[in-house]
């Protein structure tokens, strides 16, 4: 299973065709990390997006799910936070006495460290991360970010 890169164009101008596939594109791939820029030039803006993902296919295999090796996909920074969020998981599930993947799963985890801040309003884009989620454990992860900027 490995990363891929794909790059998208999307004018200024657009009718909303190059956003829809960019969308679809989104819907349909596990999503490691998207990074985007305005570009300007003779043709007029546009905005790029370099998106790194893996093909939903890749992650299963004759029905059974393959075990992610976060380490392989996300850089070192956000490798040593990711392992940091599974301890602090950890001690949440023994808190509450339920299993780690009760509070969130890797996959959850993987997507809160992509997250350029962490609050209420962005834990809520992490796919899995509802209002029950949100309320329960949210609070938790919020906490634990900002006491990592002091």
């Amino acid at each position: 299973m490995n990363m891929q890169i794909k790059l998208f164009t999307v004018p200024i101008t657009d009718s909303g065709s190059s956003i829809e596939e960019v969308n679809r594109f989104l819907r349909a791939n596990k999503i490691l990390e998207v990074e985007h820029q305005l570009v300007s030039n003779e043709r007029g803006a546009s905005w790029c997006f370099c998106v790194k993902y893996l093909p939903i296919a890749s992650t299963y295999h004759k029905g059974e799910k393959i075990k992610i090796d976060y380490k392989t996909i996300l850089s070192e920074e956000k490798f040593k936070v990711f392992s940091e969020l599974r301890e602090l998981r950890k001690q949440i599930a023994y808190k509450d006495a339920v299993p780690v993947y009760a509070v969130c799963t890797d996959q959850e985890l993987a997507e809160i460290v992509q997250l350029p801040v962490i609050n209420q309003a962005t834990l809520k884009t992490v796919k899995g991360f509802g209002d029950k989620k949100l309320e329960k454990y949210g609070l938790a992860f919020i906490e634990w970010f900002q006491s990592r900027k002091g």
